[in-house]
């Protein structure tokens, strides 16, 4: 009940406040600068001086600042300004203000955040030199320089929801603590600073008194300017229950397909080739006469059929014929040929360290060459939107990463103000970057307002993969050589598209930009923790129709393969271990060593090996492989067996973790979360592969696109590194970083089971 109330879409929403109190979306918002989350952290996460608060509160609940409020009942409500999408960041969030503010964690709920500029996710703004995700990093070229005045955007990805609200949530419940103790000293005559908070009560001495019986006592005045943090924490670092996972198992909790409005209709969509071709024209007149179906609507890039039924809607669209517009090259087999022929082109240097040619120029190069598919998020729910349209008054309930996103994009095709929007942030069955953008609500929007009812538009397992937003295919050339059991030159050119202006000619276009070489679009290629005296690497922009999107992970899903599949090769040519070749190379960096350690401790020697599992194929040989990798500032390590058999494909029966994320919140939500990633990833590195043909993706469900299945999944233990409270290591994200190693320590595995080396994923 502590979630499945909160998350109940249909309760009433309070309105906007008028245009002038609300961020505009002028995009000056995007000026990122280095100071701006240590500068703005205490107006931010207290009561906002410079914003209308529009967070709704019931008769019997007192808001306390922009994260709390405390019903009568004792209930203490946590604003989440961040999208729950199975990652846990609800719960996450909460503890981190439960434990600052001293709550019963029995008594704590969550509600979904509207779209206020208290809520903008300031983790994006870090610093770029220290080591911004690409996703956010290509939005730094925008506005890198200045210190955030505005920072409107409500976003979630890149890994950034803890670490980049986790001190503004603590100042929140600290504030909080404060004034709930200022109240409570009133009362009793007391000097404030003598009191504290425990178990939902506050106390001085032998003085107790609940949250709920001060609450309504609290007045503005004693928000605290530089709330006191607690030294020691009670709930930071322990394994608390999830709250959405009660509503979740017995089914009460609302995704966005789970939206139900009165009036409602349904809507099926159909969108062109990859590209998103003009609609020309559509015969929809059988459409029209088949049972139950109310309009046909045509889309600038769409055609949809509205019915009373969603399956009935959906089976309309078969008799109706779309005519889209020709494209000058439409995406085919070439798409997926090309970064691999743009690897002999121009390229970029994005890194450039001493003298690799001339080292290399000494003779022994080994070189390889690799290659990745595009890819498909495939998340279980697929893309959907409910949308209500009276007038200019537009309300959606959609399942979305960004509600700035979805708000921009809802007023720029509905020709309405900002202020006159309202969306209803859902449960995310599943995203990984697919629900950062907003085109299912735009049309979803757009379909109600032609045929004046509430719609609810789903799309079909073939449309959400015809119409994905993918993870590009990328190709690698990697020259090296080796002395003195050390890497002694490193040459890398990778070929790849720009994700970044593509996600920003849809979703941003006032800032995007032409595609071009960059770091960023190559990201995790550049960043070697090894020593190297001599590295270059180059990036050779790759053009293409094909619409790109943020991949959980993005660049550093190909580039973590590229890299440590290479380090493998290399350590192999050296004739060392590869785990013991790699810490050699690691003495500068004792984070990265650490990790590596703990994971290859826990694992056992590499090699090919006696298979771990019991029901090992006769005749089949086992091996374990390496990979370590930076991405979002948590250093990951993994270590995987894999069985490999004659005519059959590798099966990978244990994967042993390692990651250093700084202090941790909930160790059971990073282990989740590692594994999670780590059975996302998995499934990519195996079967996942999209192809084009005249443009259209030839993937029509999980036959074609299959993903991995529970009888399929290893054993999977993680290791957590440097994860106490009071941890020296900076806090890094959790939702991706567990996802680039798998893929190389999978195929590192295989080499040493059988000797063989695959160089181009799926390995199936």
């Amino acid at each position: 009940m502590r979630y499945r109330r909160q998350m109940n879409v249909q309760s009433p929403q309070p309105a906007l406040p008028p245009a002038k109190s609300r961020l505009r979306t002028t995009r000056r918002g995007f000026l990122i600068g280095t100071g701006a989350v240590a500068g703005l952290a205490v107006g931010y996460a207290v009561w906002p001086r410079r914003a209308v608060l529009n967070w709704a509160a019931a008769p019997d609940e007192t808001v306390i600042n922009g994260f709390v409020k405390i019903g009568t009942d004792g209930r203490v409500v946590v604003a989440i300004p961040q999208a729950e999408m199975g990652q846990g960041v609800s719960s996450a969030l909460a503890q981190i203000v439960a434990d600052e503010l001293g709550a019963d964690w029995n008594t704590v709920s969550v509600e979904p955040a509207p779209l206020n500029p208290i809520y903008a996710n300031r983790g994006m703004a870090l610093d770029a030199t220290a080591g911004m995700p690409s996703a956010l990093r290509g939005f730094a070229r925008w506005g890198l320089g200045g210190v955030i005045d505005h920072f409107d955007v409500q976003m979630t990805g890149g890994s950034t929801s803890v670490r980049g609200f986790a001190k503004p949530m603590r100042l929140a419940g600290a504030a909080a603590r404060e004034m709930l103790c200022s109240a409570a000293a009133r009362e009793w005559g007391a000097d404030a600073s003598q009191c504290d908070t425990a178990n939902g009560f506050v106390v001085y001495k032998a003085n107790r008194i609940r949250f709920a019986d001060i609450a309504g006592k609290v007045v503005q005045s004693d928000a605290p300017s530089s709330p006191v943090l607690r030294v020691k924490s009670t709930l930071m670092g322990k394994p608390v229950p999830r709250l959405d996972i009660p509503a979740k198992t017995d089914g009460s909790a609302r995704f966005g397909i789970d939206v139900r409005v009165p009036g409602m209709v349904y809507a099926a969509v159909r969108s062109g080739p990859a590209g998103d071709p003009k609609l020309v024209s559509a015969d929809a007149a059988k459409a029209k006469t088949l049972p139950g179906v109310i309009d046909v609507v045509h889309g600038p890039t769409w055609i949809a059929v509205v019915a009373t039924t969603w399956f009935g809607a959906n089976q309309a669209l078969d008799a109706v014929v779309p005519v889209f517009a020709a494209q000058a090259k439409p995406a085919g087999p070439w798409v997926s040929d090309a970064p691999r022929l743009a690897l002999t082109g121009a390229a970029k240097a994005v890194r450039d360290d001493g003298d690799a040619a001339g080292a290399l120029a000494k003779g022994n190069v080994i070189t390889a060459d690799y290659t990745v598919p595009y890819l498909a998020h495939a998340a279980l729910e697929p893309m959907n939107a409910t949308a209500r349209v009276d007038g200019d008054k537009v309300e959606v309930w959609a399942p979305t990463q960004s509600l700035s996103i979805t708000t921009w994009s809802l007023a720029k095709a509905l020709g309405v103000d900002e202020a006159s929007i309202i969306v209803h942030p859902t449960l995310i069955g599943g995203s990984f970057g697919r629900k950062a953008e907003a085109d299912a609500s735009v049309q979803a929007a757009l379909i109600a307002r032609a045929v004046k009812r509430p719609v609810q538009l789903i799309y079909s397992r073939t449309e959400d993969l015809a119409q994905d937003r993918f993870r590009p295919a990328a190709a690698a050339r990697m020259r090296g050589s080796v002395a003195n059991g050390r890497i002694a030159a490193w040459d890398s050119r990778v070929a790849a598209p720009d994700v970044t202006s593509s996600f920003a000619a849809r979703n941003l276009p006032a800032m995007a930009g032409a595609p071009k070489a960059s770091a960023e679009a190559v990201d995790g290629a550049t960043q070697i923790p090894y020593d190297l005296a001599h590295v270059r690497v180059e990036h050779a922009l790759v053009l293409t129709p094909v619409p790109l999107g943020f991949w959980r992970s993005v660049g550093h899903s190909f580039s973590a393969f590229f890299v440590e599949s290479f380090v493998d090769e290399l350590a192999h040519a050296a004739g060392s271990d590869p785990g013991a070749f790699r810490l050699a190379m690691l003495k500068d960096q004792p984070r990265h060593a650490a990790v590596l350690t703990a994971a290859l401790r826990a694992a056992g020697p590499l090699g090919q090996v006696e298979p771990s599992s019991t029901s090992a194929t006769s005749g089949s040989t086992a091996g374990r492989g390496v990979a370590l990798h930076e991405s979002f500032g948590s250093i990951v390590a993994q270590v995987a067996e894999v069985e490999c058999t004659k005519d059959a494909a590798p099966r990978v029966i244990c994967v042993w973790a390692a990651i250093d994320c700084g202090p941790v919140v909930n160790p059971d939500g990073v282990r989740a979360q590692v594994e999670g990633a780590i059975a996302y990833g998995l499934g990519a590195a195996l079967k996942g592969k999209i192809t084009f043909a005249d443009g259209a993706v030839e993937q029509t469900n999980f036959d074609g696109y299959p993903v991995l299945m529970l009888a399929e999944a290893p054993a999977i233990e993680v290791i957590i590194v440097n994860g106490e409270p009071g941890s020296a290591s900076p806090m890094g994200g959790v939702g991706e970083p567990g996802t680039p190693p798998i893929a190389p320590a999978v195929a590192n595995a295989i080499f040493a089971a059988s000797g063989q080396r695959l160089r181009s994923l799926p390995f199936a």
